[in-house]
């Protein structure tokens, strides 16, 4: 099972490592990452695999948002299928 993670925010140190670190912990493999930076705004998108998370999706979602507003930034996963439907043209 795959679900993609996306980030915003005020680019700064430490935003990659923050989010890998909550994904290590939780078993969750990266498979696909893509991140720029538009000025001084960070996007960042992870395909990831969380088909051996070790915590409920919502506990990982929880620790992700909490991450992203102890430093500044929007975190969001969703299930993979729920993200393509949202973004079906």
């Amino acid at each position: 099972m795959r679900a993609v993670i996306t980030v915003i925010g005020k680019d700064k140190v430490g935003i990659i490592s923050g989010v890998s670190n909550i994904l290590a912990e939780s078993n969750v493999n990266i498979l696909d990452i893509t991140q720029t930076i538009l000025q001084d705004v960070f996007t960042m998108i992870m395909l990831v695999d969380i088909s051996h998370c070790n915590i409920p999706f919502h506990d990982l979602s929880d620790k992700l948002e909490s991450k992203g507003v102890e430093i500044g930034l929007k975190i969001q996963i969703q299930h993979e299928d729920i993200f393509n439907s949202m973004h079906r043209i």
